[in-house]
């Protein structure tokens, strides 16, 4: 049939504009570019007029918005096409398909539709049982028993009454349950009134191998106070089958009563008790359509929808955590060492030039078992003397403390000489990857690593995206993330980092060339294959002749790309190649040159964009520009530092509560940050230690290669566990009280006399020492929901399980962290 066209949802660029917040306009013109081939980055850097000043997050959103409402658009078409094929779209049923909002409630509207295997309503249906039911529910005078005698047919498999009531219940449930209204709403009530339990599976219970999940051995919380890491754990458990998880439809006052949800299907049914025959049979109709079809499938909805907010959430920190690692503090141009600490296997030791050539590598053996201190110290001072080393990187794994103590020791006989503790998350994944072995082929595996380190410390973005970003391992859970949003999420970040800074494309590798906006990995490829063959470019104009690097190419990535020698200063800058004419405006207007503007903050600060501008170059693109020109090539990155580690404290025995260090913050997660204070065993601050005012989200405060200074709040060296506050007037002896105290935290809340039970109240203190670059540290001391739970476990509130239940393993450097900070018992 053809169905009239009844009112439609609003087109998709109107929808995204009003979740955006913007203009139809500016979301249609972006929607343009993004389907033209345009990236993100470069939308949001170079065109700024069409879509109205949309920037990189919102253009983010967006694109993913845009993919799944297509998605949602290519089901409906499928979906409508299915039910016209069986004859049954009505007009009715095409607004409803139309106006379905989600996927999931367009398969809400569909279920009834949905071809299926043979059910019992069918067979019932096909026994001519559905005017029994229909019977039935609409007038409950009559008596089921008595009207079923009727339909009493043994060659159509109705053997008795009882039978033909049983199918017209079935007919019933099914009608039900497959209500697309009633389904939803059941859905919503579920969810804000729900909680997810779990329990010990049996024989479970004294399993070593099972203690990780303990305090989620009795465990019961709401569905919408749920923390991702949390959800993400208890999933585990069960994966494991060490959790046996219910997802109950009723709150803890409920007690277990479904009985609301009953009686919403029987008045939605329009069944009721009012003393009439039939009016027992369709209340059971009613409770048994929730108890066998409809419960079963709310709890699978919900398991889906927690796993979705889960994964958003986990997703989330790892990319905020690996932009910060990105955008870290480059040392720079100089020459580096590169130490990889090890014990049994030796120190291996890498120097790079400040363009990141290897020149030199051994191995040492400082440590036990050979304990060969003053050699090792012999050839690193050789190897520092010989190639004018300006800068010492050491990995942060195993023996880093004794790498640096060596490390400060050779800087102390050579003055100028930078130690500095460096992240090796991905180093090894490096070594033995195929970008690693192109690197350096003839390098054993275990110097590429060294290499690596010293490099990341030059340049942290440089080296880093050499790496696939999950195996950077910055995030909580990435093993139980969809391998696909997380690697589009990542992604995003790394091109957006890559572009925002820059890239000398006379020096970048291919992997940091196939990250700028519009360079594929083959083109990368080709770039540096051309520049290895004909020499540096000397300009921008020059990357035209770089074979399949077309028109469309090279607007999507000129401006990204720096010719740091280019005799053309524009080209050592942001300003696009197609805006080099209003420059040459300004230069005219100006009476000087490109040159002389450049840099000349008196003479730009007084130029009004207004009087630059023309048909294809706005308000918002001149004054970018003047901006580029004040300060060309600019960094967005801070300036480097380093912590350094007190003298004396290199073990977990050296600290003692009350003590002030300064520290590295090694990764964020959702309920605080492990910070490295050179005693191997990272700290924690839990997130109601972060500020004396409220903090939402960690990340607001530090993030991964922050400098920090904390305080000690409690050491437990036997469970080598290190509670640390932000808030330096903290008093440890009221932190030890605050896990003590009854609350209403899970089992496991509290630091043992670490950060107290964030459910516990406000705390007191300082604003961190560390803040986030640019925006300094926002955020409090009252903490998330539950308690850090360092005491009993790992949870937020859950014990050990609730931060990350596995031990360390491959590059989970979330599991790394937490196993570093003695999480892993």
């Amino acid at each position: 049939m053809t169905a009239s066209a009844p009112a439609q949802l609003p087109p998709v660029s109107r929808r995204i504009a009003t979740e955006l917040g913007a203009g139809e306009g500016q979301v249609r013109a972006a929607i343009e570019l993004l389907d033209g081939g345009a990236t993100v980055p470069f939308v949001a850097r170079y065109r700024k007029e069409a879509t109205g000043g949309l920037d990189d997050a919102q253009l983010r959103t967006l694109d993913e918005r845009l993919g799944y409402l297509r998605e949602l658009e290519d089901r409906r078409a499928a979906v409508i096409a299915s039910v016209q094929e069986q004859g049954k779209l009505t007009d009715e049923l095409h607004a409803q398909l139309l106006a379905a909002e989600t996927k999931s409630r367009l398969e809400d509207v569909y279920l009834p539709f949905k071809p299926k295997r043979r059910t019992k309503a069918m067979i019932a249906r096909e026994a001519g049982l559905e005017p029994l039911a229909d019977g039935l529910l609409g007038d409950p005078t009559v008596d089921p028993r008595a009207a079923a005698a009727a339909f009493v047919d043994a060659e159509r498999g109705v053997a008795d009454a009882d039978a033909a009531l049983e199918g017209a219940r079935a007919i019933l449930v099914e009608r039900l349950a497959e209500d697309a209204d009633l389904v939803g709403e059941l859905r919503e009530r579920m969810w804000t009134r729900g909680r997810l339990t779990a329990a010990v599976r049996e024989g479970k219970a004294d399993d070593q191998a099972a203690a990780k999940f303990s305090d989620y051995f009795a465990f019961d919380e709401p569905f919408t106070r749920l923390p991702s890491h949390r959800i993400l754990a208890l999933l585990r458990g069960e994966t494991e089958e060490v959790l046996a998880l219910t997802f109950d439809p009723c709150s803890a006052d409920d007690d277990g009563d479904t009985s609301a949800y009953e009686a919403r299907i029987a008045a939605v049914a329009g069944i009721a008790d009012r003393g009439r025959p039939a009016d027992a049979w369709l209340l059971g109709v009613a409770r048994w359509a929730w108890r066998t079809r409809i419960s079963s499938r709310l709890a699978v909805d919900l398991r889906v929808r927690l796993r979705e907010v889960a994964e958003e959430g986990a997703v989330g920190v790892f990319a905020g955590n690996l932009r910060d690692l990105l955008l870290a503090a480059p040392a720079g141009a100089r020459p580096t060492m590169g130490l990889d600490p090890g014990l049994r296997t030796g120190v291996k030791v890498a120097v790079v030039d400040g363009t990141g050539k290897v020149v030199a590598h051994d191995t040492i053996y400082p440590h036990v078992p050979r304990n060969q201190w003053d050699r090792s110290l012999e050839t690193l001072a050789r190897l520092a003397t010989a190639h004018e080393v300006e800068l010492v990187a050491i990995g942060n794994g195993t023996a880093s403390r004794e790498t640096h103590k060596l490390a400060v020791e050779l800087a102390k006989a050579q003055p100028g000489l930078i130690p500095a503790m460096v992240s090796e998350a991905g180093a090894s994944v490096y070594s033995a990857s195929e970008e690693g072995t192109r690197e350096l082929p003839d390098l054993d595996v275990s110097i590429r690593g060294a290499v690596s380190i010293a490099r990341r410390l030059q340049d942290p973005l440089a080296e880093l995206v050499k790496i696939d970003p999950k195996s950077i391992g910055v995030g909580q859970y990435q093993h139980d993330v969809s391998g696909t949003l997380l690697s589009r999420s990542l992604d995003g970040v790394v091109e957006d980092c890559v572009n925002a800074v820059g890239v000398d494309v006379n020096t970048a590798s291919a992997p940091l060339l196939r990250r700028v906006s519009g360079i594929s990995s083959g083109l990368a490829t080709t770039i540096v294959g051309f520049r290895d063959e004909h020499g540096p470019f000397a300009s921008r104009k020059a990357l035209t002749k770089v074979p399949r690097l077309g028109a469309k190419a090279f607007e999507q990535c000129a401006g990204f790309l720096r010719i740091p020698d280019a005799g053309d200063p524009l080209d050592r800058s942001g300003v696009h190649p197609e805006a080099y004419p209003v420059v040459r405006r300004i230069v005219e207007r100006t009476g000087t040159d490109v040159a002389s503007l450049v840099g000349n903050s008196a003479l730009l600060g007084r130029l009004d964009p207004r009087e630059f501008t023309d048909d294809t170059f706005g308000v918002p693109t001149v004054t970018d520009i003047i901006a580029e020109l004040d300060k060309p090539g600019r960094d967005p990155r801070p300036a480097f530092e380093t912590a350094t580690f007190a003298e004396g404290v290199e073990q977990i025995t050296d600290l003692s509560v009350g003590m002030v260090l300064e520290g590295v913050v090694t990764n964020v997660a959702a309920f605080g940050a492990f910070v490295d204070v050179g005693v191997h065993q990272d700290g924690l601050v839990h997130i109601s230690a972060m500020s004396k005012e409220f903090v939402s989200d960690p990340r607001a405060v530090v993030g991964p290669g922050d400098v920090v200074r904390v305080k000690v709040l409690d050491v437990d060296v036997p469970r080598k566990r290190i509670a640390l506050t932000l808030r330096l007037d903290d008093d440890p002896a009221a932190g030890e009280k605050g896990p003590r105290q009854k609350g209403s935290g899970q089992k496991g809340s509290g630091q043992n006399g670490g950060a107290r039970d964030d459910r516990g109240g406000q705390g007191r203190g300082d604003r961190p020492q560390g803040g986030k670059p640019g925006g300094g540290p926002r955020g409090g001391g009252q903490g998330q929901r539950g308690g850090q739970g360092q005491r009993g476990g790992q949870g937020q509130g859950g014990g050990r399980s609730g931060r990350d239940s596995r031990p360390a393993a491959g590059n989970d450097a979330m599991a790394e962290a937490l196993r570093r900070a003695g999480f892993d018992r």
